[in-house]
């Protein structure tokens, strides 16, 4: 069974997501926040080599990790050393796309097309939205870059299929919450037409995606009043036709 490693290159954040502890204090692992420094990052990889199970690597906990200012020699080092797939079998990134340009999107793509790793290494990148219009992208994420973290993923999605690529599948997450539920449809919508666009299959789910594929995610919040937090989730999913019955919660075992 594979194992997911994370290796947080950084535990400070560009945003402050109001369902996120991290937007909620001064400190994320009870010190101050700091970035890896890169000796750090070669040797836990070089650590690597010899695990007894698949190592699925994750450069992501808490934070931002694109936020690191060393970020692209990072990743383009990681997968440098992992020839054969010899340290890690999958690539995993998650991101709020703050900081994702077309820049570093080419740059992602060309390492996951390297001829000494399997196609399908950069398995998949996560991005977490959350809302559709600017005004509730503002409430629930605590920053007005709406435009900007659209046009970032549009820009991937595009570039990734001008390319020809099939990896890394594309995530489009959003937490279903007081401030943003209502909204849901303009986002699948929106997002629905992006990849029709394209002719891109995409899936829908209520619970973390079970398939390597492109999907929109639409994800419970997790909070102290879980059992309204999971109706809402609920309701909304069976509004956006993701269920075919109103229940009170689909929190299923092991749900994330």
């Amino acid at each position: 069974m594979a194992i997911t490693i994370n290796l947080e290159l950084t535990d400070h954040c560009n945003i402050k997501c109001k369902m996120c502890s991290q937007s909620m204090r001064s400190d994320a692992h009870g010190a101050p926040k700091k970035f890896m420094a890169f000796n750090t990052w070669q040797q836990s990889l070089q650590n690597l080599a010899g695990f007894p199970e698949p190592v699925h690597l994750c450069p992501h906990w808490l934070g931002e990790p694109t936020l690191h200012p060393r970020f692209d020699l990072f990743v383009e080092y990681a997968f440098a050393i992992n020839q054969h797939n010899r340290l890690f079998e999958k690539f995993k990134l998650h991101t709020n796309a703050v900081q994702f340009s077309k820049e570093r999107g080419r740059l992602l793509l060309q390492l996951s097309e390297l001829p000494f790793v399997a196609s399908d290494t950069f398995n998949f990148v996560h991005f977490s939205i959350d809302a559709f219009s600017k005004p509730v992208y503002k409430e629930v994420k605590g920053r007005d870059c709406r435009e900007r973290v659209y046009q970032n993923i549009v820009d991937f999605i595009a570039l990734r299929q001008e390319l020809g690529h099939t990896y890394p599948k594309i995530t489009i997450a959003f937490v279903v919450q007081p401030d943003n539920h209502h909204e849901a449809l303009a986002f699948q919508d929106f997002w629905v037409d992006i990849f029709t666009k394209y002719n891109l299959p995409l899936r829908q789910f209520y619970d973390w995606p079970s398939e390597e594929c492109d999907n929109l995610y639409f994800r419970r919040l997790n909070c102290a009043d879980q059992k309204a937090s999971d109706a809402l989730h609920a309701k909304t999913v069976f509004e956006l036709g993701l269920v075919n019955q109103l229940t009170d919660s689909l929190k299923q075992e092991g749900s994330f």
